[in-house]
């Protein structure tokens, strides 16, 4: 049986700063992401299953992915931990959604943050292969 690989392609906005960087992403900016996520595994062949020929319903990875990732980090502002606690607490203040990461928040990071979430949560059936950001 041939392992196939599917991709579905999610958008979310929020913003960043990246703590001590030498150049202006340093300063709070925001982006618009697009997030390929691909998985692979076996289709079901049993024509009694509901979900025949699919190695998994679309509808249920973007539950997957909107639950995992997508809530967390759509419209929130990323920084470190370790940021300025008066910042911290002025934006809590403010109500806004913030999300303080252990890690630099830079894509490469936030990659292997958004890997480690989906891994959890997979079924047994597939597996993640490859995220892009």
């Amino acid at each position: 049986m041939t392992k196939i690989r599917l991709t579905r392609l999610f958008t979310f906005e929020a913003a960043h700063a990246l703590q001590g960087y030498d150049g202006p992403c340093r300063n709070i900016h925001g982006h618009s992401y697009k997030l390929q996520v691909t998985i692979i595994g076996l289709p079901i062949i049993n024509d009694e299953h509901p979900k025949n020929g699919m190695v998994l319903d679309f509808g249920d990875l973007k539950q997957l992915v909107q639950e995992t990732i997508l809530d967390v980090v759509d419209h929130a502002l990323l920084l470190r931990a370790d940021s300025d606690s008066d910042l911290v607490e002025a934006l809590r203040k403010l109500n806004h959604k913030l999300l303080l990461t252990p890690y630099q928040p830079t894509c490469e990071n936030m990659l292997i943050d958004f890997k480690t979430r989906l891994r959890k949560v997979m079924p047994g059936s597939v597996a993640l292969h490859s995220l892009k950001l």
